[in-house]
């Protein structure tokens, strides 16, 4: 069996994010990249399954400029067997039809039984990749599952929602998307850490994936009209308690029809 995990390189969470004015793209010059968490814990669901299975072959997908060669890196001291990085200038920018077409070409001769993808990226949270990718492919697709089981020639995991926790199943091949609900990542071994030098990681531009691109590249793009900085929070103003503090933030409450 072989498993892709999407990955992605995103600015750090911990520092503030900021548009850049004139393109209104994510500016990313900034910050310090990490792999994105939710992806994190995609590449560890993975991996428990080949704890389980030593058969299964797991394998690191990321998309984006030649620095993300961190992110595969990372993925491959954790644990996966090999890497593959699409990387090519006219991908910079690229919104959420192209990510998930370009994406789809790439997996689409790939021989994937399983394609296992976070929820959202925290440097977009769009939550429509994984869905979008599945139907380039016209695969089945559980999405937002915390829990995930291989039986047989089927996927399984339980989804949350508000009033109670389904149950849902696909047949393989498929593509999940998983939550913060599933297990933390694990750390990198310094014998995983040596070991990923030596295992291989492909590079794939447009142009080799022209044949697979043809018929599947929307023919629209998300186009920013404009954006400008969110603007900065105003003084509140304090209650005083002169006995009647109570009677006052109820008050507030009312008028803001918070209650």
């Amino acid at each position: 069996m072989r498993i892709i995990v999407l990955i992605k390189h995103v600015p750090d969470t911990w520092e503030e994010r900021v548009l850049d004015p004139t393109t209104g793209r994510l500016d990313r010059s900034a910050s310090e990249r990490v792999v994105d968490e939710i992806t994190e814990r995609a590449l560890e669901a993975a991996l428990a399954l080949k704890d389980r299975d030593k058969s299964i072959e797991v394998v690191a997908l990321t998309m984006g400029p030649s620095e993300s060669t961190g992110a595969i890196k990372k993925a491959l001291s954790m644990g996966a067997d090999s890497g593959i990085h699409l990387v090519d200038d006219a991908l910079a920018g690229a919104d959420a039809m192209t990510t998930a077409a370009t994406l789809a070409a790439a997996l689409r001769d790939a021989s994937a039984d399983l394609i296992i993808a976070g929820n959202e990226s925290t440097d977009g949270r769009g939550g429509m990749i994984p869905a979008m990718i599945a139907e380039h492919l016209g695969l089945p697709a559980l999405t937002f599952v915390s829990e995930l089981a291989i039986d047989g020639g089927r996927v399984r995991g339980e989804r949350a929602t508000e009033t109670a926790t389904s149950v849902v199943s696909a047949p393989l091949p498929a593509i999940v998307s998983i939550t913060e609900g599933m297990p933390e990542p694990r750390f990198p071994s310094f014998k995983g850490i040596m070991g990923a030098k030596k295992k291989p990681v492909a590079s794939h531009s447009l142009a080799d994936l022209e044949p697979a691109l043809a018929g599947s590249r929307s023919s629209a793009s998300s186009i920013v009209l404009t954006c400008e900085q969110r603007p900065g929070r105003t003084g509140a103003d304090p209650i005083v308690d002169e006995g009647d503090a109570g009677t006052q933030l109820a008050a507030f409450l009312a008028e803001q029809r918070l209650v």
